[in-house]
């Protein structure tokens, strides 16, 4: 027992020996007002960055941002953002406490548990849609006005987790201009429309390149069909992302804070709005 004790377990975050009620892990999370997913049918589409640059807005407009990196298995949030160190926990190592941006942003990553972040994680599904619920749940959040949770490809065991176990407002998904995405992006979609959460919009990263002479945009994964798709499913917001050599340097420098991509901007503003 703590030397600080209340004896009001209802209210308590610690797990004792001397515990007396069942503990109240809502205490961490109560304070986030907005939960924002962040998905993707399949990897390699740009959906970290499509998530930081999105926390990145918000905290530009004066919110309470926050990330969790649901992607156990591939984490790359600390990375962009030039996160290093570890999580720091509380007296009976039950509650985390996230690590903090250069500009203030919240973030709890399985890279930052690890002792050496190129180290893998080898888990089982369950065991990593466990995890996922951890950092919900033991993560001493504080006030926070948006949550994004940066979530791993596919419509396996951890989106669902996070569908279902976290108070999720409203789905971002990341897509590439690729014929075969119209149909991973579909299964996104309908996986979000089987849960009742509305999608917000899709981003299609790697959308163009524009010529810096001439300001020609080329199309080199061939013509997008993404704005057939939005319409098929009643999506409004459509965002286009340029192939641009300068993002790929800041995110990997860990500056993904000094970008600034205003196409996201009427994302951001639907999703805070």
């Amino acid at each position: 027992m703590s030397e600080d004790c209340t004896h009001d377990c209802s209210s308590c975050s610690s797990n004792c020996d001397e515990r007396t009620e069942p503990q109240d892990k809502s205490a961490n999370y109560g304070g986030v007002k907005k939960v924002i997913a962040v998905m993707s049918g399949k990897g390699g589409v740009g959906k970290s960055l499509v998530t930081s640059m999105l926390a990145c807005n918000a905290a530009k407009k004066g919110l309470q941002t926050a990330i969790i990196d649901a992607d156990i298995t591939g984490p790359s949030i600390p990375k962009s953002f030039g996160i290093k160190g570890e999580i720091c926990c509380d007296k009976e190592g039950k509650v985390m406490y996230p690590c903090k941006t250069n500009t203030g942003i919240k973030v709890i990553s399985m890279n930052l548990l690890m002792d050496n972040e190129t180290d893998p994680v080898i888990w089982r599904g369950p065991i990593i849609a466990g995890a996922v619920k951890q950092f919900w749940e033991d993560v001493s959040w504080g006030d926070i006005d948006c949550m994004f949770i940066d979530c791993p490809p596919g419509t396996g065991d951890v989106p669902l987790t996070v569908l279902q176990s976290l108070p999720v407002a409203g789905i971002v998904i990341v897509t590439s201009p690729q014929e075969l995405v119209s149909m991973i992006v579909a299964k996104a979609v309908k996986m979000a429309k089987m849960m009742d959460i509305p999608v917000l919009g899709i981003v299609e990263n790697m959308s163009y390149f524009e010529c810096p002479d001439c300001k020609k945009k080329h199309q080199l994964f061939g013509d997008s069909n993404i704005e057939e798709i939005a319409a098929q499913y009643g999506i409004e917001t459509i965002v286009k992302l340029p192939v641009d050599a300068q993002i790929s340097l800041s995110v990997d420098k860990g500056d993904v804070e000094k970008l600034y991509l205003p196409q996201l901007d009427s994302m951001s503003d639907k999703i805070i709005g």
